[in-house]
């Protein structure tokens, strides 16, 4: 097989990675659909699919379960695959709020979305890469699952311009159009372009640089690749492949043949209604099929993509799997919690469109915009070879894999933390000065708890004793959360108070204390596989230890503390025989690319004592003349007066 892609890194495989990749690689060669890599944090099992993904050159989909974990993973591969195509492929919205009717109310919530627009960037990149290279990985949310067009589609619809080719600018500004680009003239961003004389410039969707066809007459002179912000000239092309700027594209011929198909079920449709619904749907379908024949596209068209692509009713629709052909590589990473995820995308969406449709907001139609069943992501099996990966693997992955591919002893020589179960009573002064010992090290902790509201109360009594404390959920924009975690390992604050965003995958070496609050109350978050889990967030630092709060010892806690004691001994066999001392893992810090804007992390003890300490840093930007991060922080100040009522 022809290997394209190019692994850089100054490490070699180490500890039980040498095994692992090779048992793996012999699996593919040998044509196994299923394998599961048992990996105990941090034994490195990133570098261990990289290095497969090196050594097999496929195309590869790894599957993450949250938004956070996959960033970790792109930042990760990145660095790894510095040549190649790494890309993030998660839900662009940093606000979504799907579109509803509740009948007992007769109420009707209209979908409203804050769109991010990197992310929307990114996710044109990863389709972009997909159709034009094969040294591709995309990390992937289970985003991947939902409805996205038809790559054929999407493909078919770019345009290679060429330096030298004889075509007019009336042209190029059609071909433009009908990719689904916006004229502006005055204001130029991602996915618009502007027309001066005989200078076209474009800005792709998956592009953040602006692409400037030169014309000479009705030829191509020139092909440039301009920085947006200075003009500067960064490439000359010989000739440039534009792709739409969206992913729902329909070929021209075939848009009159939807709009028919769609006109046919409202008029099957509306019979079925009563008077209100009926003229409800009539209204609303009419208005869009107007909008589809005027410029191609209309606001909800994902709901017509059934009768867009062609398919038949209850067909499965065109997903980011169908953009990576027949033979690619599939790896479902954190798989026990993944796995369990994609099997309740389908139900979940579809309860909320069926009151739509049944009471004239959409077509019956409108149900096939969906994520695919579970079923139907099985198919995919067929055409990609599958890694599960988890420190916790359910049956499922083990009952398809036949085999599991165990990596217990690290590289580094780190065992797994000491566990220590503490009462309940007097827990918050305990752990306050397990923090305080920690903090005196310059290192990091994570404290997990049941509830959102418990959470954020830790948080604030941490922040009253003088602690330098955050809390992480699900209401922290995507891209900010990583950056709160990055500001935790630099110093900004020592401890971080989460639910189970702080589980798997987030690689924190600075932490060597994790707190478990209720370890006690068996459930989802406090079954075996989290405690594992939740306890293997401190095996990459040397003084890691967790404390257990807990009344009683529940199965659940006795076998995860039995589980880490066996790994212990595995590993501290391996160091004495090889003469390793354990070493803290490093791991470099990346710069700040953004100033986190939501303040919801942050404790309202806290936020008193930042906004002098802004104040300050603020004039000292204004006299350096920076004013851009001036009114930022000014900005910031503003936000923070605002959450504690000033």
């Amino acid at each position: 097989m022809k290997n394209t892609f190019n692994l850089i890194s100054r490490h070699q495989p180490a500890g039980d990675q040498p095994k692992a990749i090779n048992s793996l690689v012999t699996g593919l060669e040998k044509e196994k659909t299923f394998q599961t890599l048992m990996g105990v944090t941090g034994s490195g099992k990133t570098f261990t699919i990289a290095n497969v993904i090196a050594q097999t050159g496929k195309k590869t989909l790894i599957l993450a379960h949250n938004k956070t974990l996959a960033a970790q993973l792109y930042n990760e591969l990145k660095e790894l695959f510095p040549k190649n195509r790494v890309e993030y492929f998660v839900s662009f919205y940093d606000y979504y709020q799907p579109e509803s009717y509740i009948p007992q109310k007769d109420q009707y919530i209209e979908k409203d979305s804050s769109i991010n627009s990197m992310i929307e960037r990114m996710r044109l990149s990863a389709t972009t890469s997909l159709v034009s290279r094969e040294d591709v990985i995309v990390v992937s949310s289970v985003s991947c699952i939902y409805g996205l067009g038809n790559p054929t589609n999407y493909k078919g619809a770019s345009y290679d311009f060429e330096q030298g080719e004889t075509i007019s600018r009336s042209s190029i500004i059609e071909k433009l159009l009908s990719m689904q680009y916006e004229r502006n003239d005055i204001e130029l961003i991602s996915s618009r372009f502007r027309v001066k004389g005989d200078t076209i410039d474009i800005i792709p969707g998956s592009m953040q640089n602006i692409i400037r066809i030169e014309l000479f007459g009705e030829k191509i002179d020139q092909i440039l690749e301009l920085d947006k912000n200075n003009g500067t000239i960064l490439c000359k092309y010989p000739h440039f492949m534009i792709f739409p700027a969206r992913h729902f594209i329909t070929p021209e011929n075939q848009l009159p043949k939807a709009i028919a198909a769609i006109q046919e079920e409202l008029e099957e449709r509306i019979p079925q209604l009563g008077d209100i619904e009926a003229h409800r749907l009539k209204q609303r379908v009419s208005y869009d099929i107007e909008m589809m024949e005027q410029f191609g596209y209309c606001k909800g068209i994902e709901n017509y993509s059934r009768h867009l692509d062609g398919r038949n009713a209850g067909e499965k629709p065109y997903c980011l799997l169908d953009w990576f052909g027949k033979d690619f590589l599939l790896i479902i990473d954190e798989s026990h919690q993944t796995i369990p995820q994609v099997q309740a995308m389908y139900e979940g969406d579809k309860s909320r469109k069926v009151n739509l449709v049944d009471y004239g907001f959409r077509l019956p139609s409108a149900l096939d915009n969906r994520p695919l069943k579970f079923e139907e992501f099985e198919q995919y099996y067929g055409r990609a070879k599958v890694i599960f990966v988890s420190a916790t693997p359910t049956q499922y992955e083990t009952d398809k894999s036949k085999e599991v591919v165990e990596m217990i002893i690290r590289p580094t020589g780190l065992v797994d933390p000491q566990v220590e179960v503490r009462k309940i009573s007097g827990q918050m002064k305990d752990m306050e000065k397990e923090i305080d010992l920690v903090v005196k090290r310059k290192e990091r902790v994570l404290v997990t708890a049941l509830t959102k509201k418990l959470a954020e109360e830790v948080a604030d009594y941490l922040s009253a004793q003088g602690i330098k404390a955050r809390y992480l959920h699900s209401e922290i924009k995507t891209l900010e959360r990583s950056e709160i975690l990055r500001e935790l390992r630099v110093g900004k604050f020592d401890v971080i108070v989460g639910i189970n965003l702080l589980r798997e995958g987030i690689d924190l070496p600075e932490v060597s204390l994790v707190v478990i609050l209720d370890a006690d109350k068996e459930g989802f978050l406090r079954n075996q596989r989290s405690l594992i889990q939740i306890i293997g967030r401190a095996a990459r630092n040397v003084h890691a230890k967790v404390v257990l709060y807990a009344d009683v010892v529940t199965q659940s806690m006795k076998l995860a503390i039995e589980e880490t004691k066996r790994r212990r001994t595995i590993q501290l066999k391996y160091n004495e025989v090889n003469h390793i001392t354990p070493k803290t893992v490093t791991r470099p810090i990346e710069e700040q690319k953004f100033m986190i804007k939501d303040t919801k992390h942050i404790p309202n003890a806290e936020k008193k004592k930042m906004i002098p300490q802004l104040d300050k840093e603020m004039r000292q930007a204004a006299d350096a003349l920076d004013f851009e991060y001036a009114i930022a922080l000014r900005d910031r100040i503003e936000e923070l007066k605002k959450d504690l009522g000033k």
